[in-house]
């Protein structure tokens, strides 16, 4: 995590004599916190509290310094501290963003390439956290963003905004305390602390209810939401406020000490972390190490300091910030070029080993140098220039990479269409062959946008009135609605829309969706999560009240392990309402679902690898489930497309030079699209609807 911002505070990696405020307990609070995140990431894939106390102490050192400025009237040039901030914080960052682009070259699958470079973006802006929080509640981004070699920036962009925004409540105070004693004049003056009481209590307070309610309600999101995580700097700057005024005896101290680490370490083994924070949850391992800090310097061979304090975990905080921008990245490209999802004990202590030596590395020749140079510090504009040069170092690169992935993408797209027939290369009266020589369609950059839709948001009677399905969209009316047709369920039912939408603009049909990621149709369940259920309930009533010619399901449901294949929960008592008032319901067969990314198999192993092409038994049932709803329920039409998915007892990743799949069970919409002749012909004849 970013040091603090403030020299006094910054220990000498050098075994140089400290600066004057230096607390050594508090740097060894850092090692201890650095060292539980990358251990609880390493060997126990989870969330381990240790990022909360790295904000806490990060606004603690910084209101230390601050406050020290305000009450000796020590100007604070802003603008000036703020550079200063960034040319020594930028670095570091840079070097390892384009180490992370070389193991994304070389280790990561092209379809991903992409995101990596927008998220490179987003870390160099100091916005990651945002653009991971727009990820975690979008369904759609989760289906192809893995983890990320960059997901760890998320809190170090959240210390960056805070950097900002903290000196400005400095810079508030100064101003406001010196009106207030001219406006007051016949009142006892009010000091800088009290006023940065009221203003960061108010803040704590504020940010703590948010956190709280969007835990409650939007976890996902606010994980990575700075408001909901300001409460945790508000604590660390109450904190330094109060510490002149905080003394406790030396038995008390000892007792605050080691109980502030137990609760600290024990934090992530105990709580349910991964679900809970940044809500009231938090509170756990940030006053754990409040007490730390409050123990301070306990004055007793006792006392928690003593272990704090000792040269390997002093010297382990120096490289801290290093050691906690490496962990992550070496940790997600070993599990990469491993073929694994989690590092045995040997290999934890490994990545450990490796990351330490980066840490070691970057701070000696590349952290050091850069704070002891004095050039920067003589003139502003100097240290602009040293800024803007880290960022041009990156931002080359990544420009350079993200137009090569553009122009790749135009020629793949500019084929001539026989090169790429995808589905048509399996109807019995294809003759061609496909060429060997063609590139495979979509392009890997162009993956993320493979998911079909329909024009626009519902409009007029089509509007729904439950804001459960507030998703709702729909087509283009046509000139002159021939049918009238809603489509149900997951985005198993959305990724037919590439078919069905052109098939419906042609034929006159108007088309209405309502769709919820994950969200199967049919009757209630408890195999169902609630939510969906409420989607499902909402959406029955939608079709019972609007009356459509048509319902377009998907009938079965397909999983990655044994049993590959069943019927949709539910599935025939939840349709049967819309058959009884004379509508059609049109039930299609799922498509294969696997435990990898089928794109991304092709683009490590090429498209004949057998890890690419599944067998059949291995995808879906030996027997349709559609066959045991033949004759149950009059309207139901039935289709089964599984015959351009799979071929002669394979399911390949690749047909007739097009991607099957956008991941791991989606089909692609590229795909789909090679389908429509087909997937016409059978919903025509399925539900004897006029082709006119």
């Amino acid at each position: 995590m970013p040091k603090p911002a403030t020299p006094p505070q910054q220990p000498s990696s050098s075994g140089q004599q400290a600066k004057p405020g230096f607390r050594r307990e508090v740097q060894g609070l850092r090692a201890l916190a650095v060292l539980m995140v990358a251990a609880y990431h390493i060997w126990l894939g989870k969330v381990s509290g240790g990022v909360d106390v790295f904000l806490l102490i990060s606004a603690f050192l910084l209101t230390l310094s601050f406050t020290r400025k305000l009450e000796s009237r020590t100007p604070l040039k802003l603008v000036r501290h703020w550079l200063h901030v960034f040319k020594r914080l930028l670095p570091a960052v840079v070097v390892v963003l384009l180490a992370i682009l070389a193991g994304t070259w070389a280790l990561i699958p092209q379809s991903r390439w992409p995101d990596v470079l927008t998220e490179a973006w987003a870390s160099l802006m100091y916005r990651q956290n945002w653009q991971l929080a727009a990820f975690a509640v979008d369904y759609y981004a989760q289906q192809h963003v893995d983890a990320s070699p960059l997901q760890h920036f998320w809190s170090l962009s959240v210390q960056g905004q805070v950097f900002i925004l903290w000196p400005l409540i400095f810079a508030g105070v100064a101003l406001l305390q010196p009106l207030l004693a001219r406006l007051f004049p016949q009142r006892k003056a009010v000091g800088h602390r009290q006023l940065l009481f009221i203003a960061f209590g108010a803040v704590f307070l504020a940010s703590l209810v948010f956190s709280i309610e969007q835990t409650a309600s939007n976890q996902a999101y606010a994980y990575f939401d700075t408001r909901a995580r300001l409460w945790e700097f508000a604590l660390g700057s109450l904190l330094a406020l109060a510490i002149p005024y905080l003394k406790p005896g030396r038995k008390l101290r000892v007792f605050l000490g080691w109980i502030g680490i137990a609760a600290m370490v024990a934090c992530g083994l105990v709580l349910p972390v991964d679900r809970s924070f940044p809500g009231f949850v938090a509170l756990w391992p940030t006053l754990a190490a409040a007490s730390v800090i409050v123990a301070g310097q306990s004055g007793s061979r006792f006392g928690v300091d003593r272990l704090l304090s000792a040269r390997p975990l002093v010297m382990l905080g120096d490289n801290s910030y290093a050691l906690y921008l490496w962990h992550w990245p070496i940790l997600v490209f070993f599990l990469l070029a491993a073929g694994t999802t989690k590092p045995s004990l040997l290999e934890g202590l490994g990545i450990m080993a490796v990351s330490l030596l980066l840490a070691v590395l970057t701070t000696r020749f590349v952290e050091v140098p850069l704070r002891s140079w004095k050039w920067p510090d003589v003139r502003s504009w100097r240290a602009a220039v040293v800024i803007a040069s880290c960022g041009a170092l990156l931002a080359l690169p990544v420009t350079a990479w993200q137009s090569a992935i553009t122009a790749e993408a135009a020629a793949i797209a500019d084929q001539p269409h026989e090169l790429t027939p995808g589905a048509a290369a399996l109807a019995p009266d294809y003759a061609g062959q496909p060429s060997e020589e063609a590139l495979i369609i979509p392009a890997p950059a162009a993956m993320k946008d493979e998911w079909a839709n329909v024009d626009g948001v519902c409009t007029g009677d089509n509007v729904p009135t439950d804001p459960v399905l507030e998703e709702c969209l729909q087509n283009e009316e046509p000139e002159v609605v021939t049918k009238r047709i809603v489509v149900l369920g997951d985005s198993h039912s959305q990724q037919y829309l590439a078919a069905l939408g052109p098939i419906a603009k042609q034929h006159g049909w108007e088309v209405v969706t309502l769709i919820k990621g994950g969200c199967r149709f049919g009757a209630q369940s408890p195999e169902r999560a609630d939510f969906c259920n409420d989607f499902n309930r909402a959406s029955a009533a939608y079709v019972l009240e609007h009356k459509p010619d048509a319902v377009f399901t998907v009938a079965s449901l397909t999983h990655v392990d044994a049993p590959f294949e069943t019927e949709v929960p539910g599935y025939l008592e939840g349709i049967k309402p819309f058959t009884d008032l004379g509508i059609d319901v049109v039930g299609v067969r799922d498509n294969p679902r696997f435990s990898f990314n089928m794109p991304e198999c092709v683009q490590k192993k090429g498209k004949d690898s057998p890890d690419c092409n599944v067998p059949l038994e291995e995808s879906l049932a030996e027997s349709s489930p559609l066959d045991d709803y033949f004759g149950k329920v009059e309207r139901l039409y039935l289709m089964d497309m599984s015959d351009f998915i799979c071929e002669q007892g394979t399911c390949p990743a690749v047909v007739g030079n097009v991607y099957v799949y956008k991941d791991d069970n989606h089909l692609s919409k590229t795909y789909v699209q090679t389908m429509i002749p087909m997937f016409e012909e059978r919903l025509l004849a399925a539900t004897g609807w006029s082709a006119s």
